[in-house]
């Protein structure tokens, strides 16, 4: 492989690294929430069509 496409890999494949790790440290000390699933209200029969 010449030059030039050595220099290509490393900073292509660097470049995909880099991005990978960023994103696993955001997503790894994110601080944690009160609750994990979101608010649902419960469907009584009675109010069901006037939703």
């Amino acid at each position: 492989m010449t030059p030039g496409g050595w220099i290509n890999l490393i900073l292509s494949v660097g470049f995909v690294t880099v991005l990978f790790v960023y994103c696993l440290i955001r997503v790894l000390r994110r601080p944690a929430k009160d609750h994990t699933l979101a608010h649902v209200e419960p469907i009584e029969r009675d109010e069901t069509d006037a939703r």
